[in-house]
């Protein structure tokens, strides 16, 4: 069975094409209109081994905010829709990843139900043109739209650009972990018997 999903947005502030398949080899294929944003979208594809088809058009004329946090929905339906009633899977998955002087760890549950904790701190507004305060926001995003427990601690690090990339890199993995299907597991892995919420 094939596990893909695919979305259009279109509001008066952005227009977004998403679509993904969690069990791809991280092909990726992402224009966004923000360079930064792209690069991070690109690492999580990679990481993750989801493919993901990204075509987004914002009024990146005020700035990114819509044009990211939107992508985050996005994301976080296609996760929930291509997931079902997320039979068979992992279920949960973590990951400590070091990226140069930083070390982040990240951890999710697909628990139907959402939950949202975030240790990261920046210590500049900006990578380059990018609001930093954005990968939260896309965080949130992805996890209150993909009903998903995330948790996010930095544990250390000096560098904007490596912190960012150590907060997707890791989240990838752990979004790979927990979503890969258990040969063991031929239900739904929780006592309720549900993960739809």
């Amino acid at each position: 069975m094939e596990r893909t999903a695919s979305i259009s947005r279109n509001t008066a502030e952005t227009q977004i094409s998403l679509s993904l398949n969690l069990d791809g080899t991280g092909d990726c294929n992402v224009a966004t209109g923000v360079g930064f944003f792209d690069h991070m979208l690109t690492l999580f594809s990679r990481h993750s081994m989801i493919d993901l088809r990204v075509a987004a058009t914002g009024d990146l004329e005020v700035d990114f905010h819509h044009t990211v946090e939107d992508v985050g929905i996005c994301l976080g339906r296609c996760l929930a829709q291509a997931l079902g009633d997320r039979r068979g899977i992992n279920r949960y998955g973590h990951f400590t990843l070091p990226m140069e002087e930083t070390l982040v760890t990240a951890a999710v549950d697909m628990s139907g139900r959402v939950a949202f904790a975030w240790d990261v701190t920046f210590n500049a507004d900006k990578v380059g043109n990018f609001d930093t305060e954005l990968v939260r926001e896309f965080w949130t995003a992805v996890a209150s739209n993909g009903l998903m427990n995330l948790h996010c601690l930095m544990h250390y690090g000096v560098n904007n650009h490596h912190i960012s990339e150590a907060v997707f890199k890791s989240l990838a993995r752990a979004v790979r972990m927990a979503c890969t299907v258990d040969p063991r597991q031929t239900g739904v892995p929780s006592s309720k018997g549900t993960l739809t919420g």
